[in-house]
């Protein structure tokens, strides 16, 4: 058939010769042995390097050499040091990867064991490794198995403690008629440190250093005193009345300077800025006071719609802060007669109010029972920047002038006082004691101690802040410092 292949006119296939076989037998040898054929007209590059190590010297590592290097060369004294090297590395390497517990492994010893030690390992003295300077280290710090806190001998930089408060009050003043109202601001200390409390219609002075207790002025049984303020040189105080006069006294010689008029009702809060005195009452007014001029007030400061409970002045003083009932917070200038800045997110009375030392436009403020919060602001940009769930009601703020921290009182319900520590608002201490709202807080000139008042008509004296020299101290006073004694 067409399709298939011619025969061989032979049935039988003729060997190749010998001489082929040969050449095709040393052919595959060359190609199976590449790498070690070495052709006689040119040279073979090969990509695998192999080392001799009959020249390397092991002894400097405290590392084994190879079983042939070891035979040729070494003596039996150095073969036994490297067999011991060897075998504390692998006993090592073996309780770091399984435990010191595994079955058959013996602890590994260290340095400073290994000497006192009867049955020690012969190791070579260098360390394992050496840059510049001798330094002994135990063989656990050199694992990535384990943390260094369970390495003897091994000196760590300690762990800054967090700064202690003391929980009790070092001293407690009696201050009978200490009104419970939410609205007035009767506590505030002086520069010289001399502490000003309003008790009913009277005004009294304790003097810090020597605990002298002064009567200042008795307003009479048709008026009370609903908030008092030091102005900054600390020698004279203004006292607001519920009969809406402000009275301007010297407290040095226990002498009232001058009284002035403008508000219709109380006078709960009061703030100074040099010479200038700001006032605000029931009568939703704020009133600019020149202390140096003839007249009542210089400009009235209209905006909120109830009552001005919470009045502050920046420490540069240029600008102005006022809380109201109406839970609102406005910034004023120093020459606005309508706020500048309007903050309407509390939900309760903005009586707490404080301006940080530490950063220029940062202002604190804190709301009432239905609002609970603590809130930051930044009035240069007009901005809201962060807000803190107390958990009751916000009644004073201060903020330290030696830390970035703050305090803040309350009442409903938990009547606590709480230091914080700022921007992150953790908890630094909660301070317990008064059995009523906190509704009254003043800081000392020298940014250590807090006073606070409470309707149970005590005056409770803590130690919360360092000193500016010693901040990273603890300022904790022991509560067998603990004293009462009565204001009047």
């Amino acid at each position: 058939m067409d399709d298939q292949l011619p025969r061989s006119s032979s049935s039988t296939v003729s060997p190749p010769p010998a001489s082929s076989l040969t050449f095709n037998k040393c052919h595959v040898d060359r190609m199976i042995n590449s790498s070690h054929y070495c052709s006689p007209s040119r040279t073979i590059y090969s990509d695998r390097f192999i080392p001799s190590r009959s020249a390397s010297k092991f002894a400097l590592f405290d590392i084994p050499a190879s079983p042939t290097s070891a035979a040729a060369g070494a003596s039996p004294t150095a073969a036994d040091g490297r067999e011991d090297s060897s075998s504390a590395y692998t006993t090592l390497l073996r309780t770091a990867l399984f435990g010191p517990d595994a079955a058959g492994v013996p602890v590994p010893l260290t340095p400073e064991k290994r000497t006192s030690s009867a049955s020690v390992m012969t190791l070579p003295s260098r360390n394992i490794f050496r840059y510049k300077t001798e330094t002994r280290q135990s063989f656990h710090s050199l694992s990535p198995f384990m943390s260094d806190d369970a390495v003897p001998g091994v000196n760590h930089s300690p762990v800054k403690a967090p700064r202690k408060v003391s929980r009790s009050p070092y001293k407690v003043l009696d201050a009978p008629a200490l009104q419970d109202d939410f609205y007035l601001n009767l506590v505030d200390w002086s520069s010289h440190n001399v502490l000003a409390v309003g008790l009913g219609n009277c005004v009294y002075l304790w003097n810090a250093c020597s605990s002298k207790v002064t009567k200042l002025c008795d307003l009479g049984i048709d008026d009370c005193v609903c908030s008092v303020g030091w102005a900054q040189r600390g020698t004279h105080l203004a006292v607001g009345t519920s009969n809406g006069k402000v009275q301007i006294w010297d407290a040095a010689r226990c002498r009232k300077i001058r009284s002035m008029e403008g508000h219709r009702l109380r006078v709960g809060a009061l703030a100074w800025s040099s010479s200038l005195l700001s006032s605000g009452g029931r009568d939703k007014n704020i009133y600019q006071r020149d202390i140096r001029a003839q007249e009542d007030f210089v400009s009235k400061l209209s905006g909120h719609k109830s009552e001005v409970c919470g009045l502050k002045w920046s420490y540069d003083n240029r600008e102005l802060a006022s809380g109201g009932n109406d839970n609102r917070l406005f910034v004023w200038n120093q020459h606005s007669t309508q706020p500048v800045l309007k903050y309407c997110e509390h939900t309760a009375a903005v009586k707490a109010i404080a301006w940080s030392p530490h950063l220029h436009g940062l202002l604190a403020s804190g709301g009432g029972t239905a609002d609970r919060c603590i809130r930051f602001w930044n009035t240069t940009t007009n901005s809201h920047l962060s807000c803190m769930d107390t958990g009751s009601q916000v009644c004073n703020l201060v903020w330290s002038k030696n830390v970035n921290e703050l305090v803040s009182t309350h009442g409903y319900s938990q009547n606590q006082i709480i230091v914080w520590r700022y921007p992150t608002m953790s908890k630094l201490a909660t301070l317990t004691g008064h059995t009523y709202r906190v509704l009254y807080l003043a800081i000392s000139p020298d940014g250590q101690t807090i006073v606070t008042g409470a309707g149970d008509e005590t005056l409770r004296f803590w130690n919360v802040f360092p000193s500016p020299k010693s901040q990273n101290t603890d300022s904790e006073i022991g509560a067998s410092s603990l004293g009462r004694t009565i204001i009047r």
